[in-house]
């Protein structure tokens, strides 16, 4: 996809404080301030995916390292390589309403050229000697000896070290609360750009796509069992139909207050992530069936 191609996507509702902040207090105010945000607010905004262009490289860095939290991966090199591919992969934007008045200027809760999301794949064989990347696939082989069975980490091991099938990791963030229905769209042009790449001889060609999910854990107490809460609601279907998964909890790599609404009676919940291996021929079809999981069919 060009990076003048674009797309418009539905007009989504957002939480507009999602960008990991809450109101800030006054010590010397008793009474709260009138903008301030409690909880059940909703704003319309307009979105379009179009191609990655350097502009977006912090927006996109931004989005990884909150992915990688504080692992050792040079999430601005990474969101390089994202834009360098300028064929494959969409970012979320606001769209330009150039009718707009403009007395909401002073009223905008986003600043000019976010990047709300980003959906795109990188090939972690032919590009395994980038350094963003390289750290990468230490990243999962060290998480996966500590974390996964014997038999997952020699699956794992084994799909990263094969040239003949290459892995791909699948990239699918965006901000928090931004609902689920944008991600169809995304992976279905990302699906057709992979298909175009196959067709040019392109190294898109993957046997597996990997990909990092984050969830909230809300731990089993009083005879009730354990509650996950996926951050992208697509990700709790896409563990259902992975080839094999393992978790881990980031509780010591991430600061409390990061899901939610942030409102103070919210309760807290571990954060983990969870590596899914998926078979990259099932993507359309996993497509599919998000669409239908989305859509409670």
């Amino acid at each position: 996809m060009s990076a003048s191609k674009q797309k418009k996507l539905n007009t989504m509702e957002v939480d507009p404080n999602e960008d990991d902040s809450s109101s800030s207090e006054d010590d010397d105010d008793d009474e709260p301030h009138p903008d301030a945000y409690r909880g059940n607010e909703e704003v319309e905004i307009d979105f379009e995916g179009r191609a990655p262009v350097d502009p977006d490289a912090q927006g996109i860095s931004q989005l990884l390292q909150r992915l990688f939290l504080r692992a050792h991966i040079n999430c601005n090199q990474m969101a390089d390589l994202i834009i360098a591919q300028n064929f494959i992969g969409s970012v979320i934007c606001q769209c330009d309403d150039e009718d707009a008045e403009s007395e909401t200027d002073d009223d905008n809760m986003v600043e000019d050229g976010t990047v709300f999301g980003i959906t795109s794949v990188l090939n972690l064989t032919a590009k395994k000697d980038q350094p963003s990347i390289a750290q990468l696939r230490t990243y999962i082989l060290d998480r996966a000896r500590t974390h996964a069975s014997q038999e997952v980490q020699k699956q794992l091991k084994e799909i990263l070290d094969s040239e003949q099938r290459h892995a791909g990791f699948l990239i699918n963030e965006r901000f928090i609360n931004i609902p689920a229905q944008i991600s169809v769209p995304l992976l279905q042009s990302l699906q057709q750009e992979i298909e175009a790449a196959k067709a040019k001889k392109m190294k898109f060609d993957f046997g597996n796509l990997l990909l990092l999910v984050k969830f909230y854990r809300k731990e089993a107490k009083k005879g009730k069992p354990a509650e996950d809460n996926y951050t992208n609601a697509e990700d709790e279907l896409l563990s259902d139909r992975a080839k094999f998964s393992f978790e881990y909890s980031v509780a010591s790599e991430t600061d409390s207050g990061m899901s939610g609404d942030w409102l103070e009676g919210d309760a807290v919940m571990t954060p983990y992530r969870k590596l899914l291996v998926l078979e990259a021929k099932k993507l359309p079809q996993l497509i599919d069936d998000i669409q239908r999981f989305i859509n409670g069919e």
